[in-house]
């Protein structure tokens, strides 16, 4: 099934024919992706403008950076995937095996990010107490200084990763989770909701290794419209599922 993702720029074609041109295939095998491309999908990403004075533009720019790159990727592997051989899968030496790990270490990478910048750089950020928000993590975790002592704990915690809060659709809950690199920690069946990059890239440049200043920074500026429209959706989809 084709899908498209914020094509910027360049229309559906142009950008699958610009893939296609970039794999490292023969050229036989290079000409038959163009029978089966259409089931490859393509993603693009936003240029984000993020106000905040406690990244430095440097950071931000080279942050930027690294999530094309990680789009890019993921869209170099959706069109081989098209092409792989699917009868010489195996767990030990499979090409297919290689590219469906790096496809869910890319978009996991790319999406986390966009993520990430979505959530933060309200220089005027606030939160109401009767907020959907406010309520959901209050009710979960108790109160809401709870839900924010444990996720500095796991911002804190991660190894190069992040600190996520969740909903949970088997715990019926919201929870907040350690991520490591991009994939290690994720629960089945949860719905990102408030997220935190804490690679050390992120803020080495401006906190050095005092990771915890830089996630009090990141926290003072979270932008809760996006995070509560994040809920309600997810209060949604939880909805439909019933």
């Amino acid at each position: 099934m084709k899908d498209q993702i914020k094509l910027a720029g360049l229309n559906e074609e142009d950008i699958i024919d610009v893939i296609r041109e970039s794999l490292t295939l023969p050229k036989k095998q290079k000409a038959e992706t163009k029978k089966v491309i259409n089931e490859s999908y393509v993603v693009s990403t936003n240029k984000f403008n993020l106000s905040t004075e406690k990244l430095s533009e440097e950071s931000k720019a080279a942050h930027q950076e690294l999530m094309e790159g990680y789009a890019k990727a993921l869209n170099e592997i959706s069109a081989a995937l098209d092409t792989a051989d699917r009868d010489a899968a195996n767990p030990n030496n499979s090409a297919f095996r290689s590219l469906k790990i790096d496809e869910a270490h890319n978009i996991n990478a790319a999406f986390l990010h966009a993520l990430f910048f979505e959530n933060i750089s309200d220089l005027r950020s606030t939160l109401s107490m009767d907020s959907l928000t406010y309520m959901r993590l209050e009710r979960d975790f108790g109160s809401f200084d709870a839900w924010q002592r444990d996720f500095i704990a796991c911002a804190l915690s991660a190894r190069n990763g992040w600190a996520v809060t969740v909903y949970n659709i088997f715990l019926k809950r919201y929870m907040n989770v350690v991520v490591d690199l991009h994939s290690i920690g994720i629960p089945f069946s949860s719905i990102p909701i408030i997220v935190i990059d804490c690679w050390e890239h992120t803020y080495y440049r401006d906190y050095l290794k005092d990771r915890r200043s830089y996630v009090f920074a990141m926290m003072k500026e979270l932008k809760w419209d996006t995070i509560e429209e994040r809920i309600r959706k997810a209060e949604r989809m939880i909805e439909a599922s019933k």
